[in-house]
């Protein structure tokens, strides 16, 4: 009978610590690929028309993350009936070509229009400030995917939802009606 020591069942210390730094090492190496193949998914996937819960009917546009922190393009007062405050901000890409006057603005350009209801000051009655978010509207910048709509797709959000397919309709007549010689825009920057 033969006998069997711990040496021979038990791995040395050398032994895991390469089995783990290989595992380690090929876990590393994998990563990018799987991340790619998750990307390419989902990728895929609006491109075959699914589109998020919190997308825009049409256009699947949703609110870009950290939006509030992009620079200012210029505040407006819009008259009855809306009776709104609003912003417009812009991703690095629309404030580069807003500064270098590029139109048509480039593909990837971002452009959020913050809106609430103009009320008057209880501490300045000259003054109008925002009162209750009416709404966020989102333009996003791709030539080939919105072709048919100058090249921009449009999200309009009511408490953070998408509004629905009927008022997304509206989106395009009225910027082109307005604005088509503006590749679009309304907002001009402000000096």
């Amino acid at each position: 009978m033969s006998t069997t020591s711990e040496q021979d069942i038990f791995p040395s210390f050398r032994t895991v610590a390469a089995l783990t730094a290989a595992v380690i090492t090929a876990l590393f190496a994998i990563l990018p690929f799987v991340i790619a193949i998750a990307t390419a998914t989902v990728s895929a996937a609006q491109r075959n028309g699914a589109v998020a819960d919190d997308a825009s009917p049409i256009f699947g546009v949703t609110i870009p993350p950290r939006y509030r922190q992009w620079e200012l393009i210029a505040p407006a007062e819009e008259a009855n009936p809306l009776n709104e405050l609003h912003t417009v901000l812009g991703n690095r890409s629309a404030i580069d070509a807003y500064r270098t006057n590029t139109l048509p603005f480039p593909d990837g350009t971002v452009l959020v229009k913050l809106a609430w209801k103009r009320v008057r000051s209880s501490e300045f009655e000259p003054a109008s400030v925002p009162g209750a978010a009416t709404t966020v509207q989102v333009m996003v910048k791709d030539s080939r995917k919105y072709a048919a709509k100058g090249g921009w797709g449009f999200g309009r959000f009511v408490n953070g939802k998408a509004a629905d397919e009927a008022q997304h309709n509206t989106c395009f007549a009225c910027h082109e009606a307005g604005v088509k010689g503006h590749d679009f825009v309304f907002t001009r920057l402000a000096p």
